[in-house]
């Protein structure tokens, strides 16, 4: 099948990758059934890769030595995944709505700040890895609420190794297996995303003046990931800060008239680019599952929340449903613009050792800041994302369908 949303260069690029057409299969199945995407062996592991976790320096040049995540480098394995297949999700979020301090969790923190008034809150203290299944529901309700946490000191955590990542991500729903990125051998859950002196497997700016590309993570899939967890394995010893921007609040600085326009719109994502992209041989040259396109409503609400938000982006945002080209391409044009400029919105993180950040995925955006060329120095990340229900449009009656 083919899609009137991709331009020609892409199209050329994807003659042997079919785009499947946004779902329309009513949602159904288990949402405890963390591994039904991935293939029977997908997530065995060889000796090498179930290695003891190192709690070395990640800060250290790469000419240093032996690097002591070796076994987490990207692999691209070239194996094929059948399409995602809807599933109902449960969002932990809610449960701990019924809890009498639903912020217990915190108690242990030594010191916990806010980032910005409306984004983003800085926690010490608390032991991730230590945190049980009610605690871990509270942690996704304050998520939900915050949009960002920025937790320090959680080496415990990353020293855990990637048997417990995955166990900590499927609490919050069904994991995301990324058809093109790399991966560590053996975990096709965990998306990693590296940088060192000589290769790079996620950036590619040589055609742009900027590295920054504001986006919600795979938004392109039926049911984009909710609560998203990521830390760097290693990092350069300056720069390579992560933005966010709160969607919430990108859309409540806009007029109420406007406001209500867009709650009546919907969009077309597409993961065909992507795929191109990494057909193309510049990020790791496999495309594990046929490019997806999704339609979502421009506005959509938070399930646990209520909060509405902006549901748009830049790299895979493709046109308004309904409208002409030039109204589709003016109205996203100034959202995208908006997005950017509003800095009154925005959270900055500068990584160190140890740190973990968890954001909503709904309800943030994000871009990676690229300014380490120079060093030569190694980045080096791991997402676990699980995927959250269909979003939600904020304008009751809104249809995606059809």
């Amino acid at each position: 099948m083919s899609t009137t949303t991709v331009e020609t260069a892409v199209q050329s690029s994807l003659q042997s990758l079919p785009i499947q057409q946004p779902y329309s299969a009513p949602i159904t199945g288990n949402a405890n059934d963390a591994t039904a995407q991935a293939p029977a062996d997908a997530t065995v592991q060889s000796p090498q890769t179930k290695q003891q976790p190192h709690s070395a320096s990640p800060l250290a040049p790469i000419s240093d030595g032996p690097y002591p995540y070796e076994h987490l480098l990207p692999h691209f394995s070239d194996q094929k995944y059948p399409p995602l297949t809807p599933f109902e999700h449960a969002d932990p979020g809610l449960r701990a709505l019924a809890h009498p301090n639903p912020r217990a969790f915190l108690d242990s923190a030594t010191h916990v700040s806010e980032l910005t008034p409306n984004l983003g809150t800085e926690i010490h203290g608390v032991d991730l890895a230590a945190l049980d299944d009610t605690a871990r529901d509270q942690l996704a309700l304050e998520v939900a609420k915050r949009g960002l946490l920025v937790f320090r000191d959680q080496q415990a955590y990353i020293d855990k190794g990637p048997d417990f990542w995955l166990a900590w991500g499927r609490h919050f729903g069904r994991l995301h297996i990324h058809p093109t990125s790399g991966h560590p051998a053996g975990y096709p859950e965990i998306h990693l995303v590296y940088k060192d002196a000589h290769a790079s497997f996620n950036f590619h700016i040589d055609d742009s003046t900027t590295s920054t590309v504001w986006h919600s993570d795979v938004s392109y899939e039926l049911q984009p990931p909710g609560l998203t967890t990521f830390f760097l394995l290693a990092s350069p010893s300056t720069g390579g800060d992560t933005l966010f921007t709160s969607q919430v609040s990108t859309l409540a600085a806009l007029s109420p008239p406007f406001v209500a326009f867009l709650r009546t719109l919907k969009a077309v994502h597409s993961g065909a680019e992507q795929a191109a992209f990494s057909a193309a041989g510049r990020r790791g040259g496999v495309v594990r599952r046929a490019p997806v396109e999704s339609v979502h409503p421009v506005v959509r609400r938070h399930p646990v929340t209520g909060q509405e938000a902006l549901y748009v982006n830049r790299q895979f945002t493709r046109r308004i449903v309904g409208l002409k080209r030039e109204e589709s391409e003016n109205i996203l044009r100034f959202l995208y613009e908006h997005i950017e400029r509003a800095g009154d919105c925005q959270a900055r993180v500068r990584w160190a050792p140890g740190t973990v950040v968890l954001w909503d995925n709904r309800v943030t955006a994000h871009s990676a800041i690229v300014d380490y060329h120079a060093s030569g120095e190694r980045r080096h990340g791991a997402r676990i994302a699980p995927q959250a229900e269909r979003p939600i449009p904020a304008l009751d009656g809104l249809q995606l369908d059809g």
